[in-house]
């Protein structure tokens, strides 16, 4: 009996049917075994079968919590970031990007090799050797360049690191790539060198639609002859393959204040920006077409081109709805019996799947689609700002230091709730003060204002004035130059108390400009006929000023006939 069970263990091992089996690569980097089924189904070029052996002597495998985690890299932890650009359409590639962050003083130089940062403090002082791993020494020490295929490393499952490899680090001077990166999707691996980033990409032709876990295994050499191997961290990433398009649209409106908020004017055209998800430029080649509903009763749009202008003539909610359909070219596959295709209906239910149709050339086009929605509120608001008229008002004795100013500014729509002015160098670039109002209704119905302001001293400025509510913006702009007073005058005269009077402006134009809010008097316009001023020429241009590029003004600035302007009590 004895002899029949020592019989039946050599035929055991005869087998290759060792007590300790040999783990694999799903057992390493997988936490559930794919089927052989879905494995050959979703094969992805050039990566391997996860039931290929790991070799665990080169490459020590450790589960989550081992302490030697905490002994693999000198100095701390390394933490591996995995990312990738998915979404992605079936068909296109998508990719993936690994970053190992360092601890802290730990950097890559352009060798490859990891050095201590300079002038960096980590808690445990200065270290006498520059290098955390001088990946390059350890080359030479290897004898990496002798001629024998012993010499070289390998990946886990065996093979050797590729040649290519071998004659980079040769002809350039010992550049090594320190890091082995294993992926680990679908129940396939692939295995690459890389510095302290990698990347790889894979095409969607074959995988499975739905989210899908991408997992990566990072290695650091463990010694100087470059065999063996230690785990430094491992990262993991969850991607989406689709069949629907992912668009997004941007909308912009002149006038409009905040274009997050889907609140847009009425009479003014909105732009709308449809932007694609294509990362890998699949769709580069194909012919992709818009058709726009905006829910106003206008009809269906059908366009070839990504932006288009719509203008809301009535103030409501509107529902605006985008189906973007791109023929993707593609072999045709084997002819199987389908089912009549439906009546087209307008719905995005009826554009979800695809279609297959025969070309001249006998090749076949797929139908991808994809749609967007929003709903649109359009409300009438401030559509436009002048600067009608620009006076100088004559203070009482003893007269201030800066001059006032008075603008008469009209506007076209609603009435706005808030006026605010800001005056920069001439410009119009560097801006010196901001002071924002409310606007009352003592103007009356009809939108004219009177906007005092005053200047800081002679020169020549730059003053924006911006006109909203709270859904639209109206500017307006112009230049005042301003020249100094006569000898003599009071305000000259007056000394120091003048200019301490000056020094408290300056600060409540620096506290307006930190709070971006300064109450400030905006009397309405009246009939007082004009009394001759000193020391102030006015040249009035409207203009549209740099810092605002998306304002609406009749006179583009400088482009107007300065006028001499009259000034008032």
């Amino acid at each position: 009996m004895e002899r029949a069970y020592c019989f039946l263990g050599c035929l055991l091992l005869a087998a290759g049917g060792p007590l300790d089996a040999a783990k694999r690569f799903h057992d390493v980097l997988g936490n559930e075994r794919t089927s052989a089924h879905m494995r050959e189904h979703n094969q992805l070029n050039g990566w391997s079968s996860d039931e290929n052996d790991w070799n665990e002597r080169l490459y020590p495998v450790w589960k989550r919590g081992d302490p030697r985690w905490k002994k693999s890299w000198r100095g701390g932890q390394v933490k591996a970031v995995l990312t990738s650009d998915s979404p992605a359409l079936v068909g296109s590639n998508i990719t993936f990007v690994v970053n190992l962050v360092f601890p802290r003083c730990q950097k890559e130089d352009t060798d490859g090799s990891i050095v201590y940062e300079k002038n960096c403090t980590d808690g445990a002082g200065p270290s006498a050797d520059p290098y955390v791993y001088n990946w390059t020494e350890w080359a030479e020490d290897a004898d990496w360049g002798n001629g024998s295929s012993q010499s070289y490393g390998v990946f886990p499952d065996g093979r050797p690191f590729p040649h290519h490899h071998r004659r980079h680090r040769h002809h350039h001077g010992g550049t090594k790539c320190g890091f082995v990166y294993v992926f680990h999707t679908l129940g396939q691996y692939y295995q690459k060198l890389g510095r302290s980033s990698a990347s790889i990409s894979i095409n969607t032709t074959n995988v499975t639609l739905g989210p899908q876990v991408m997992e990566v295994a990072v290695y650091r050499r463990d010694g100087r002859d470059g065999r063996t191997y230690a785990p430094v961290a491992e990262a993991k990433d969850v991607y989406l393959v689709t069949d629907q398009i992912l668009v997004f649209v941007n909308m912009s409106q002149k006038n409009d204040r905040n274009t997050s908020d889907e609140t847009f004017l009425r009479d003014i055209p909105i732009l709308f920006n449809v932007l694609i998800h294509d990362p890998s430029h699949f769709l580069s080649g194909s012919v992709i077409s818009y058709r726009w509903n905006f829910g106003d009763n206008t009809g269906l749009y059908i366009s070839n081109h990504r932006t288009l202008n719509h203008t809301y003539v009535f103030n409501g909610t509107f529902s605006v709805n985008l189906t973007v359909q791109a023929a993707v070219p593609g072999p045709c596959p084997s002819p199987t019996p389908r089912p009549p295709k439906p009546t087209p209906s307008l719905s995005p239910a009826g554009d979800g799947l695809p279609e297959l149709r025969a070309a001249p050339d006998q090749d076949c086009q797929v139908d991808r689609y994809g749609h967007f929605r929003a709903i649109l509120t359009i409300v009438e608001g401030v559509l436009e700002a002048s600067i009608v008229d620009v006076t100088e008002v004559l203070p009482p004795l003893p007269p201030p230091e800066d001059p006032l100013v008075d603008f008469l500014v009209t506007c076209e729509g609603t009435m706005p709730t808030e006026v605010c002015t800001v005056v920069s160098d001439p410009s119009c670039q560097l801006a010196q003060n901001t002071v924002c109002s409310p606007v009352g209704t003592a103007g009356g119905a009809a939108c004219l204002l009177t906007v005092r302001r005053a200047l800081s001293g002679p020169g020549t400025f730059c003053v924006n004035l911006t006109l909203g509510d709270n859904a639209s913006l109206a500017l307006a702009s112009t230049l005042v130059s301003v020249r100094g007073r006569r000898p003599g005058s009071p305000a000259r005269m007056a000394g120091g108390a003048l200019a301490a009077a000056g020094c408290l402006a300056a600060f409540v134009a620096a506290i307006a400009l930190l709070v971006h809010k300064k109450h400030k008097e905006y009397k309405p316009i009246d009939n007082s006929a004009g009394v001759p001023g000193r020391g102030l020429n006015v040249f009035l241009e409207h203009a549209k000023v740099k810092f605002f590029p998306g304002s609406r003004e009749k006179d583009p600035l400088l482009k107007s006939q300065p006028g001499f302007l009259k000034a008032s009590a």
